[in-house]
């Protein structure tokens, strides 16, 4: 039979703790999962099916996701939904990637930072949490957190995939000339240089000229590396089969992830150099620190050193099944099956990758520079990672 131990801090028995709370450990490293014996046997499967179905059951219901309650009572510093577990990071991500803010008109947009103006002022009456929430979902995908300044919907992350299957579209041309591989790589990375530009930390802003040298470092770099691939994959035909295969499932993906790093850390780089605001729980600032910034860029790199995954395993995985039938081998209809999945593929990675980290981030203040530690007594400060 199959034993499962969950070991926590304290010896707790599994059926003395929600499913959430223990997800909400987990995210934290505090959950060690040992697995003692394994004899199965399928006589014994149902009554594990059934045991796991009673563990590890998820309560959906129309006032809770995950676990969570879908509006609790609404604070303007708060997020809907708790930032220090994975499926709350990846709840409050899906509000700010959801491409239906993209149609948000200026003035329900005017009205929702009025409602939650009115609510900082102690002005709400007869106002649901779930009117105040919805407010500050729309607020949150639209406007710049630092700024407060409407962000251009193609570098927002709700727009992130919505315009960016044009470029995905364009890199699966067939047979395309090298002009148009650097023409799609340059349009791909130039809109992952402007998403990372519109999302940076902006509490130390910076000269224009600043961003546009930056932004030719990130795309000329980026550009390069995807190039230099594509270059790679296509002297993959004069290989063995099994050479071919090797190069052209393994060298992407790590190509593309460097590519996806070396863009953000580029286009970013002047928050190193300046450094950014910490401030405290009550939002207090307490200085600039550049060790908050480098920490602010690395955590953003990694998402985008993620993002590509899905994108780069999921249609290789799906598209044989689909080519079988006859009307993929019209090219046209390939290109648009290919390009569905793997717009597909990006849209679900996304929000996954965000969640990583929460966006509003925490440093201890030991870990900051001197002259931070003297102008505070709180054990911890906060700062805008930027997405």
């Amino acid at each position: 039979m199959i034993i499962l131990k969950f070991k926590l801090f304290a010896d707790v028995s599994i059926d003395k703790l929600s499913f959430t709370n223990i997800l909400t450990n987990a995210s934290l490293g505090k959950l060690n999962i040992l697995l003692v014996t394994s004899c199965i046997k399928a006589v014994e499967c149902h009554t594990f099916n059934n045991i796991y179905r009673k563990s590890f059951k998820i309560k959906m219901t129309s006032e809770t996701i995950f676990g969570f309650q879908k509006y609790p009572e609404f604070t303007i510093s708060a997020q809907r939904f708790p930032q220090d577990t994975f499926f709350g990071r990846y709840l409050h991500y899906l509000d700010v990637i959801d491409p239906r803010t993209l149609f948000t008109s200026d003035e329900k947009l005017g009205r929702c930072k009025r409602l939650l103006g009115d609510y900082k002022n102690g002005m709400t009456k007869n106002v649901s949490n779930k009117e105040l929430w919805e407010a500050k979902k729309i607020c949150n995908a639209i406007l710049h957190p630092d700024t407060g300044e409407k962000i251009f919907s193609p570098f927002r992350m709700a727009g992130y995939v919505p315009y960016g299957w044009i470029t995905v579209t364009g890199m699966l041309l067939p047979n395309p000339t090298w002009s148009q591989i650097i023409f799609w790589q340059w349009m791909n990375q130039s809109h992952n240089a402007a998403v990372n530009y519109a999302n940076r930390n902006c509490t130390k802003p910076q000269p224009t000229s600043v961003y546009v040298k930056a932004y030719f470092i990130a795309v000329s770099t980026a550009v390069g590396i995807s190039t230099a691939l594509t270059y790679v994959i296509k002297k993959t035909n004069n290989l063995e089969p099994i050479k071919k295969l090797i190069i052209q499932r393994f060298v992407p993906l790590p190509a593309c992830s460097l590519a996806s790093t070396f863009n953000v850390l580029a286009m970013r780089l002047p928050e190193i150099e300046s450094g950014i605001d910490v401030y405290d729980k009550n939002g207090t600032v307490v200085g600039t620190s550049k060790i908050a910034a480098k920490k602010a860029v690395i955590e953003t790199a990694y998402t985008r050193a993620f993002l590509p995954i899905p994108l780069l395993l999921a249609p290789p995985c799906i598209m044989p099944f689909i080519e079988k039938y006859k009307f993929m081998k019209i090219p046209r209809i390939n290109i648009f099956v290919n390009a569905i999945i793997c717009t597909l593929s990006f849209a679900a990675s996304l929000p996954v990758a965000l969640a990583l980290f929460p966006q509003e981030s925490e440093i201890n203040t030991i870990d900051l520079e001197d002259d931070i530690k003297k102008n505070t007594t709180s054990t911890t400060l906060y700062y805008n990672k930027g997405m």
